[in-house]
């Protein structure tokens, strides 16, 4: 196994955004524990490139090679992937244990914060046995391979272009009650690095109403892809439309080349489970991340 020799953490800059994308999407790969996925950066591209660069972090090692990469994915998560043979390296998550506990290394602030990591890395056991983090609620991660071809959404379903792009941004303020997503941050997701390999689809109904949206994000032909956000519009709940738009996800995906598709939602969230199981995708163990409470600061 690779020695995590001499590491050190930075920023990548605007024009490393390059290199964080391509590892990640070189890190995936089917039997693995999901980790943070090129479509999860691709997603966050949405606020633009500078504040995407500012919340990516690359520890590299000996020769200056990245071994793992985070997203600071609002102020206090931070959503980690890591090189295949250093995945569970118990030296670099002792590095990475330091860097993510004392503030002062500028990696997370101070007070409560969150870690993801994936589910077989030391990282996660260290945070909680030497630093005294806890465990938080759990996710349901879920997939769906896409060796056969998907059913037909039973809607209609269009790809996002720029003339779409509000009908996408509406959908999704209103499925996450939020004011902030405009189709000018769909305008600066697309023109991100990911979005070479992604979509966005809006769902519409009889009456030609936008009800559901989803972007898909694919990581390169024979690779797990991601679903990151699928909503449905509030006035429209309960009537299939999400998994409608999630088969149509998959379908995508499928174009694409991804060997599987796959999402995560709070276990708490059971209509989302729901929808997705709707759709053919099938339940993974649940994962936890861990967290420091204001309370157990070292």
């Amino acid at each position: 196994m690779a020695k995590a020799r001499a590491v050190t953490w930075s920023e990548p800059g605007a024009d490393g955004l390059g290199e964080a994308v391509g590892v990640l999407r070189e890190w995936r790969a089917e039997g693995t524990p999901a980790q943070l996925h090129p479509g999860d950066l691709g997603w966050f591209w949405r606020s633009g490139a500078a504040a995407t660069a500012a919340a990516v972090r690359l520890w590299r090692g000996h020769g200056g090679r990245v071994l793992a990469v985070g997203l600071l994915d609002g102020p206090d998560l931070l959503r980690l992937a890591f090189a295949p043979d250093v995945r569970r390296n118990e030296e670099l998550a002792r590095r990475l244990a330091g860097d993510v506990t004392e503030p002062g290394h500028g990696v997370l602030p101070e007070g409560r914060v969150n870690v993801e990591a994936p589910a077989d890395s030391p990282l996660l056991d260290l945070l909680a046995a030497e630093y005294g983090w806890r465990t938080d609620e759990p996710w349901t991660p879920l997939a769906r391979g896409l060796a056969d071809p998907v059913e037909e959404p039973g809607v209609r379903v269009e790809v996002v272009g720029p003339e779409r792009a509000e009908a996408f941004a509406a959908v999704h303020r209103s499925a996450f009650g939020g004011r902030r997503f405009t189709a000018e941050r769909w305008h600066a997701m697309a023109a991100g690095l990911p979005y070479a390999d992604g979509r966005s689809l809006v769902a519409y109904d009889g009456r030609g109403e936008p009800v559901a949206a989803v972007a898909v994000w694919s990581a390169g032909p024979g690779r797990p892809g991601l679903l990151e956000p699928m909503g449905v519009h509030a006035g429209h709940r309960g009537r299939g439309y999400g998994a409608a738009i999630t088969r149509a996800a998959a379908a995508a995906l499928r174009e694409l080349g991804a060997s599987s598709a796959t999402v995560s939602t709070p276990t708490a969230n059971t209509a989302a489970v729901a929808t997705y199981e709707a759709a053919g995708f099938h339940r993974r163990p649940e994962t936890h991340d861990r967290y420091r409470d204001a309370s157990n600061r070292p």
